[in-house]
């Protein structure tokens, strides 16, 4: 897996980047090429325009693809938009000939069993994520392969998207002459690589401020519980400073970003920044105190709905507290603001923890964290299919030892399977092949 490149597209609202890496022998990417163009076609996260879209793809996968001196066909990408949506559902498998011990098969079985769950019109599946698993009615608190029993359940979040919105990703990334890979839900991509199993398991809520929207994703017990998207984020913030203080856009987005502030109380009341005026008009004074206010007010209404999301998700146990990331997670003192809405610790998340030590300081920035998760997600699925092709061929080569662990199952119940079973093995295969099948079907 050391010599394995990995490449994640970013489509977001403001901004589409690609970024080309390489695992390392510890464990940890090696950023060989990264690439950023303005997102043009793009609307809250839903690609609007699709050629519009191709090129910018284009320019953004060119750049990294120059740095890195490496061609890019195929991409793993990242989906948002606030046409996502989740859904809690139960699915059960008797297992034959039971009772047996539960197999890798058996898991992968229940999670596409899965696929067919009745949809609303123009729905389709993205990810069917295992929550709490079954044997017999009794509850697991470890995962089921190589636990014995009659019938296997399962509690599953289920993410579906608009298929017409998937259809234009796809035919985005067709135009840019690449290949989709896979397809990861961007909260899921961004936890990859701002959180570690530490936080998953002791409970935290993600919550990724993009440009068009903010993207929650709740981790309890190690498990995603809930997912849910906000219509509202960067770009609203800068709006109302366009809007208040009379300025251009660009002009406003660079106030916030250079000077903006989540706490009014935090600036002096005389600071004043001087804009240039449009083509022959004089320069405009704004009161930095007015910006933090203008500021404040749209951020702290992001803040209070995501609270308000996180609190009707029902999970009580996020020792973890709050995660902010994505390109609104930057403003000066977001984080402070957000822990008193919310009553709860928050932080900012950088993807650095997953990087070698000489990454690019450029890409150590929250707005990137989808772009590096989707790496680390490529990565675990490029793992999952070579694992599955090694036992694949394993078995292709030893049937006689096949037939023999069969006859010996008869008096020790499969127990030699329970030995060779790793734990989770295959998951990110299983969850994601459906989706994958949906953006490949017209290339097979």
């Amino acid at each position: 897996m050391s010599n394995e490149i990995i490449v994640g597209l970013d489509i977001g609202t403001t901004k589409i980047a690609c970024f080309i890496g390489q695992a390392t022998e510890n464990g940890k990417i090696k950023i060989l090429g990264f690439g950023k163009t303005e997102s043009i076609g793009v609307e809250r996260g839903v690609v609007k325009n699709i050629d519009d879209t191709a090129e910018s793809i284009k320019k953004a996968v060119e750049e990294a693809s120059a740095k890195a001196e490496y061609e890019v066909t195929e991409v793993y990408v990242g989906i948002a938009g606030q046409h996502i949506r989740s859904t809690q559902s139960r699915g059960s498998l008797v297992l034959k000939p039971g009772p047996k011990i539960t197999e890798e098969k058996d898991i992968e079985e229940l999670i596409q069993n899965q696929y067919n769950t009745l949809l609303d019109p123009g729905e389709t599946i993205i990810h069917v994520l295992p929550q709490t698993f079954f044997i017999d009615g009794e509850e697991l608190t470890v995962n089921p392969v190589g636990v014995y029993g009659n019938t296997l359940e399962a509690n599953f979040l289920i993410v579906t998207g608009k298929t017409n919105n998937l259809w234009h990703i796809k035919e985005s990334v067709k135009r840019a002459n690449l290949k989709i890979k896979g397809v990861v839900l961007e909260p899921i991509a961004s936890a990859e690589s701002v959180l570690d199993d530490r936080d998953k398991e002791a409970g935290v809520a993600l919550v990724d401020i993009g440009g068009g929207t903010t993207d929650i994703a709740i981790f309890e017990e190690g498990v995603i519980r809930y997912t849910s998207v906000i219509p509202m984020a960067g770009n609203l913030i800068t709006t109302d400073v366009e809007s208040t203080c009379n300025i251009m856009r660009k002009q406003a987005e660079q106030l916030k970003i250079k000077f903006g502030s989540c706490l009014p109380e935090m600036v002096k009341q005389d600071d004043i920044i001087s804009i240039p005026g449009y083509r022959n008009q004089a320069a405009r004074e704004i009161s930095m105190k007015m910006l933090a206010q203008i500021i404040n007010a749209r951020t702290q209404m992001i803040l209070e709905m995501a609270t308000s999301e996180i609190s009707s998700a029902g999970c009580t146990k996020l020792r973890g507290g709050i995660v902010l990331t994505g390109g609104g997670a930057k403003l000066t003192y977001i984080d402070k603001l957000a822990a008193f809405i919310s009553a709860t610790d928050t932080r900012i998340g950088l993807p650095d923890e997953h990087l070698v030590d000489d990454s690019p300081e450029e890409i150590i920035h929250p707005m990137y964290a989808t772009g590096i998760g989707l790496l680390l997600y490529g990565i675990k699925d490029k793992r999952s299919q070579i694992e599955k092709e090694e036992v694949k061929i394993t078995e292709e080569v030893k049937p006689e030892e096949k037939e023999i662990t069969t006859s010996e199952s008869e008096t020790q119940p499969e127990q030699e399977s329970v030995t060779k079973s790793s734990k989770g093995k295959g998951f990110v295969d299983a969850v994601t092949g459906f989706f994958k099948d949906f953006f490949t079907e017209d290339e097979k």
